[in-house]
């Protein structure tokens, strides 16, 4: 991408590149956003970019401080413990639809995203990814509109810790695991091994991330 953005891009595409610096860590977390600096860079106003802060301190992504400007969001312990518990929830809640109501053809697609994940173990920026793509599409699979905005919003305050939660030595291959014990739930048709799957792996998450 070219260091300045295109003159028709509108502060949605300025959230985007924002969003993309802090899950990058271009942007790290706790550190001053300098607004001026960015905007030279990117060859814009500071009126796009003031718009773009907005959304992502409504995601929390982003702290307004009164009379110190935007700080990359820190999430600490207790943030995590909160964010992964209403995800588990959610998240299981999904799973056990999934396994009731899912069509077989749905069920093979959401196997071939696992096996995507299988395949990527090796390379961590895949790996999350495809994790990530197979999460949604569990949960579009689910059809509530409103848990998918809520898990959206979450899932990104989640990422700003991510890059911690599978540098634990053997963690990647717990949460193959744990992906193979949701889809062997889910390919059995069981609600409740399905939910307890998913809660199991949110939990397991949860300490290899704090």
């Amino acid at each position: 991408m070219s260091d300045t953005l295109a003159p028709r891009a509108l502060y949605e595409e300025v959230a985007d590149r924002l969003r993309t610096s802090i899950f990058d860590r271009e942007l790290p977390p706790g550190g001053w956003i300098d607004e001026l600096k960015l905007a030279e860079a990117w060859g814009i106003s500071r009126t796009p970019l003031r718009e773009a802060l907005k959304v992502l301190a409504t995601e929390g992504l982003v702290t307004m401080k009164v009379r110190r400007g935007a700080y990359v969001t820190e999430v600490n312990e207790q943030d995590l413990r909160e964010v992964y518990h209403l995800l588990s929830l959610l998240e299981s809640d999904a799973a056990a639809q999934v396994a009731k109501n899912a069509s077989d053809k749905e069920l093979v697609e959401l196997g071939g995203l696992h096996a995507m994940l299988i395949d990527a173990a090796s390379d961590r920026a895949r790996f999350f990814q495809i994790n990530e793509t197979f999460h949604m599409r569990l949960l579009a699979i689910a059809n509530n509109r409103w848990r998918v905005q809520m898990v959206t919003d979450l899932r990104k305050v989640m990422k700003l810790n991510r890059h911690h939660s599978l540098l634990k030595v053997g963690r990647v291959q717990e949460s193959l695991q744990e992906h193979q014990a949701i889809m062997n739930a889910l390919t059995a048709r069981h609600a409740a091994a399905a939910s307890a799957a998913m809660q199991r792996h949110f939990a397991n998450g949860l300490q290899a991330a704090a």
